[in-house]
């Protein structure tokens, strides 16, 4: 399964900070994405969530960003054009390199489609492309303007309405739309290609998929989202065309980055994302979590509190534990579940607790484990199922507590 997507920023193609989120899969990572959006859209319209978390359930990481003047992201629409996508695609490729593993998969919806086929060339760790609903030509979204074009070319701007929103597009931006030539990247392309169109899509042609297709060199493919419309706003037209992209994708991976990962570090390993004030990237062998704080206390909420994840400890120990019991005793319990509360309270008021935790000074933790024991039990026997869940290791070792050992290891630390 897929998780909270990351909240990332990184520098465009103006210098302006980009707004990005990274769906990373909670195991083994096969392969790192970048998703390009449609034109005006953001990276969190429908088609591009669902992709991305699909996808991330498939193994492969998806970064999705906003380009610059759009969604969350810093920058003046009006002062971008095509060119300035394809930078900040080359910028977020940038990113994925520095930081975790340069995309090898490009994913383009619609005008974003046409911007991958165009800097696919020059991402050399790209092994494939895969393009849903693109025009064969970038100059493709000048139709949309609906009678505004003329003014643009005369007096250099114009006010443009897009699905309810306006936006101002200048003389500048035409000029570098028309000046592309998609499908000569097309025929050059060197890498795997996947065609996804809609053969009713109102919005881009059905032939404007053929002439990609066409233009491109083997190995080449083509997939038909039928009766999907042109922003795959239904859930299962995404979650279909992200199955069929990791299907296809896998082919073409490469084998190396496929084993990345594969030398798990001892431990849990905990780093800073650098987003946000508490953000962190927790390893635990081949899996990846995020933990945060919320945000009235100045996080993004974008994972478990650090005491989130205590309390996920004692809940799975104890499930785990009460099954294993379960079975040993050949007992009818077809499901168990436990919700832990967690809190702190002053000690003495502590009615639950043993005599030797409220003679303590001061507030303690307090984990309150409410089980869920589904199936023909009787009460002795549910009875004791409580007294086995003390028995939990995590459980025993909240109430024992634990030694913690801290030492510095930073690079060129001496030794002491």
């Amino acid at each position: 399964m897929g998780q909270h997507p990351l909240k990332l920023e990184f520098d465009g193609a103006h210098d302006a900070s980009l707004a990005a989120r990274l769906d990373l899969p909670s195991g083994k990572i096969r392969a790192f994405a970048l998703f390009a959006h449609c034109f005006t859209c953001s990276k969190d319209i429908a088609a591009a969530r669902h992709v991305a978390s699909a996808l991330s359930q498939e193994g492969i990481a998806v970064l999705r960003f906003d380009f610059t003047g759009l969604g969350g992201s810093g920058g003046d629409f009006a002062s971008t054009g095509f060119s300035s996508n394809i930078e900040d695609l080359k910028r977020a490729a940038d990113y994925l390199r520095r930081n975790y593993q340069a995309p090898q998969l490009l994913i383009g919806h619609s005008l974003g489609g046409a911007a991958v086929l165009s800097v696919a060339a020059d991402i050399p760790e790209v092994r494939a492309v895969v393009t849903i609903g693109a025009p064969s030509d970038a100059d493709h979204v000048i139709r949309s303007f609906k009678g505004v074009e003329e003014t643009i070319r005369k007096q250099g701007e114009g006010e443009v309405s897009l699905e309810g929103r306006n936006f101002t597009i200048r003389k500048e931006f035409l000029d570098d739309l028309e000046a592309q030539s998609v499908r000569d990247k097309v025929a050059g392309l060197g890498k795997a290609l996947l065609v996804m169109h809609a053969p009713l899509d109102e919005v881009v042609g059905i032939d404007n998929a053929t002439s990609i297709f066409v233009a491109a060199k083997h190995p080449k493919s083509f997939v038909s989202l039928d009766t999907a419309d042109h922003l795959l706003s239904k859930s299962q037209d995404a979650a279909y065309a992200a199955r069929v992209i990791a299907g296809w994708v896998g082919r073409y991976l490469d084998p190396v980055a496929e084993q990345a990962g594969d030398e798990a570090k001892d431990g849990v390993e905990v780093v800073e994302t650098g987003q946000g004030k508490f953000q962190v990237m927790v390893t635990s062998g081949v899996h990846r979590m995020i933990a945060d704080e919320p945000k009235d206390v100045g996080g993004f909420d974008s994972g478990p509190s650090p005491y989130g994840y205590l309390s996920a400890a004692l809940g799975a120990c104890t499930v785990m534990t009460l099954r294993m019991y379960a079975e040993r005793k050949g007992l009818d319990i077809e499901r168990i579940g436990t919700r832990v509360l967690h809190g702190k309270v002053h000690a003495a008021d502590c009615e639950e607790c043993s005599e030797s935790v409220k003679s303590r000074n001061g507030k303690i933790d307090r984990f309150e484990r409410l089980i869920t024991l589904e199936g023909n039990l009787d009460e002795a026997t549910r009875t004791r199922l409580l007294e086995i869940a003390d028995k939990c290791p995590v459980h025993r070792t909240l109430e024992a507590g634990a030694a913690v050992v801290t030492r510095d290891v930073s690079p060129g630390k001496a030794e002491a």
